[in-house]
């Protein structure tokens, strides 16, 4: 199913998208930051929230579709749920029947719970920490483990 070379690097991106409902949010931005902090990882950002497509709804989920179908992984913002929940829903359905992975944020600064309804469409959830956004993304479209440690310093009186 997957006929790439399997490392990351500047010539092969991490293909992606991120959920979205075609209106200016916080959290879609904070993705971004998180990426870009994110040293040696490289990705390609197929999603197009600057671009509504003119038209009904179908129109907006054929366009959906085709922002979903080139990529590897889909970034699913859990917070789009208070406020586009069928919308939201829509992309990790379609994100699901097209065998793409899914790894989902929790809400930002909150302390609730994913929802279940789209809880059961995730691959992987992540709390919003770069990297365990980075690592999860790196494992659901790669499937490359991360061997990184935490270096704890101390001092012995």
């Amino acid at each position: 199913m997957r006929d790439f070379p399997t490392e990351v690097s500047q010539a092969n991106p991490i293909r992606l998208f991120i959920t979205h409902s075609w209106e200016a949010a916080d959290d879609y931005l904070r993705v971004f930051e998180y990426l870009e902090s994110a040293r040696n990882f490289f990705y390609r950002n197929y999603s197009t929230p600057d671009k509504r497509p003119a038209g009904d709804k179908e129109a907006q989920r054929e366009d959906l579709r085709k922002q979903i179908a080139p990529v590897e992984v889909i970034i699913g913002l859990s917070s789009l749920f208070d406020t586009q929940p069928e919308l939201l829903t829509f992309q990790l359905l379609y994100s699901q029947a097209s065998h793409k992975p899914v790894v989902l944020i929790k809400p930002f600064g909150a302390r609730k719970d994913v929802p279940k309804a789209i809880l059961d469409l995730a691959d992987e959830v992540v709390e919003w920490d770069e990297r365990a956004l980075v690592d999860a993304v790196r494992r659901q479209a790669r499937h490359e483990e991360t061997t990184r440690w935490d270096t704890i310093e101390f001092k012995l009186d």
